[in-house]
């Protein structure tokens, strides 16, 4: 297969014109020369946190608090799942799942709940999806056996050090939330050395410094952040310190589009548009240890392709800052899962 038209190429995301040659379901070759195409071939995306059970109620909840939203065991979310049939949740969550296939996302990193039941509830619901998922089991140990890690709620909400051993001696990912309400949780967090934190909201100096010398790469959802009224994370300062990635959350708050979280971020944040672009590609997929992520010889044919000539996009002179602050599911062409 090769696909013509502007290639965003490599970590940089350099515009050329050209074709990617795929043999396999691999990038092979990465070729510059003259074409007739005005399609936009980029990696597709990777969504670095959500929360899928949530598509049974979107839009629930208008004006209530972050805890009364969702803190375990009695937010509304966890009562709105507990109410829900299996068959309920598998069904909405296909849906968002297909949702996120047609916007251009590869692969998503879900934090579910309900124990060994929710990991059951997405493998389900990802019948017959050409999206990955890479399940993060919450609540016990077992959970965490049967997906791919675990990923902790927060460390107010109980002590995960057991957890994170086992994970850790599983050789699985181990995710928490942090930073989200206040700073009070962020020591603690940090002291499990998990493999990602987040949210982080609300990190303080020596935060920022912890976060610096070890690292820790940090998942930011800013829509969910204002929606649910914390605040919104310090983007910059944290991409001036570790890898940074995009996530959309809870579907009951928001879409799970990765255009719409992008183009919330470039307009937020004091940020290159390249960069917010490795947060919704790139930086996921390295969380994740996914071979995907870029437009470069040995990853796999991840691929989301624009069709540069649509009314929206027709005419631009930066494409990068177009597909980040410009583009949406309408100049979708094509995607490649």
């Amino acid at each position: 297969m090769q696909l013509e038209g502007t290639v965003l190429r490599g970590r940089e995301f350099e515009p050329v014109e050209g074709r990617v040659v795929v043999e396999d379901g691999t990038i092979t070759a990465i070729e510059e020369s003259e074409t007739d195409s005005t399609d936009i071939i980029l990696p597709a995306f990777v969504n670095a946190h959500t929360h899928l059970g949530d598509s049974i109620a979107k839009e629930a909840g208008g004006g209530l608090s972050l805890d009364e939203l969702v803190a375990p065991p009695d937010g509304l979310k966890h009562r709105l799942l507990r109410a829900a049939s299996k068959e309920e949740k598998v069904a909405a969550m296909h849906r968002s799942l297909r949702m996120m296939e047609h916007g251009g996302t590869a692969a998503c990193i879900e934090f579910r709940e309900g124990g060994v039941d929710g990991v059951d509830v997405i493998q389900q619901a990802l019948d017959g999806r050409d999206i990955e998922a890479v399940v993060l089991g919450r609540e016990t140990a077992d959970a965490m056996e049967i997906a791919d890690g675990f990923g902790a709620s927060g460390a107010r909400d109980a002590e995960f050090g057991a957890l994170r051993n086992a994970t850790e001696e599983a050789g699985k990912l181990f995710g928490i939330h942090a930073g989200e309400r206040d700073a009070l949780d962020i020591n603690p967090a940090l002291d499990l050395d998990p493999d990602f934190l987040v949210h982080m909201v609300h990190p303080e100096p020596l935060h920022l410094e912890r976060v610096g010398d070890s690292e820790i790469p940090i998942v930011v959802c800013p829509r969910s952040n204002l929606v649910t009224g914390v605040g919104v994370p310090p983007i910059r300062e944290l991409t001036e310190r570790t890898t940074v990635a995009l996530g959309t959350d809870n579907v009951m708050l928001n879409s799970p589009s990765m255009f719409r979280e992008m183009e919330f971020t470039a307009k937020l944040a004091d940020v290159p548009a390249a960069e917010v672009l490795r947060m919704a590609t790139i930086n996921g997929a390295d969380i994740a240890g996914l071979n995907y992520g870029l437009v470069e010889e040995g990853r796999e044919a991840k691929l989301l392709v624009l069709d540069g000539d649509t009314d929206n996009l027709a005419g631009v002179q930066d494409v990068v800052r177009a597909v980040v602050r410009r583009a949406g599911l309408a100049d979708v062409k094509d995607v490649y899962l």
